[in-house]
């Protein structure tokens, strides 16, 4: 009889066991930890993905001119710089035979100030010129805008009359940037 009952025995005390003990261990911290493993390998592989894409980028980035590049910063900067593009005014406008005086920053051009950096990546801003001069100066002036190496845009222009024929010109030109 005692060689029946010791494996009866034993069999109960395994699935108790395995009822008390290893299935909630197994259904409980050891499920929780290899949905862990599986969450924190999707983030590898999303991360070995992002490196791949972001390896090929820099090497299209390289295999750009720099002399390109250096064109692109002029025409559309990643900053504003406003003393750099007033002097550039300044001496287009000394070419032309035009003077300025009154050069202002107004606030963020408006239809851009409004809108979400995130769904527009370019900024704009609004100078305030005043310029005196020749109405053959002011020609020179707008056709050295519009042939700059940077984008700007003449929003406005208002020209009081001389009988002298020297001018004076009010301007607002909006200039981008990269944001």
């Amino acid at each position: 009889m005692n060689s029946r009952v010791l494996p009866v025995l034993a069999l109960f005390l395994a699935v108790g066991t395995f009822f008390v003990y290893v299935n909630p261990l197994w259904n409980g911290k050891v499920a929780e930890l290899k949905r862990g493993i599986a969450s924190d390998n999707q983030a590898l592989a999303a991360a070995a993905d992002y490196t791949k894409r972001q390896n090929e980028l820099a090497a299209e980035r390289d295999a750009i001119d720099p002399a390109d590049l250096t064109r692109l910063e002029t025409l559309l900067p990643d900053s504003v710089d406003n003393v750099g593009l007033i002097l550039d005014l300044n001496a287009l406008a000394a070419r032309s035979g035009l003077s300025l005086s009154n050069i202002d920053v107004a606030n963020s051009a408006q239809g851009t100030a409004a809108q979400d950096t995130a769904s527009d990546p370019v900024g704009a801003v609004d100078l305030s010129v005043t310029a005196i001069g020749t109405y053959g100066g002011l020609k020179e002036f707008l056709d050295g805008v519009e042939h700059s190496a940077r984008i700007l845009d003449i929003e406005d222009l208002a020209v009081k009359g001389s009988q002298t024929g020297v001018y004076n010109y009010q301007m607002t030109i909006r200039l981008y940037w990269l944001r």
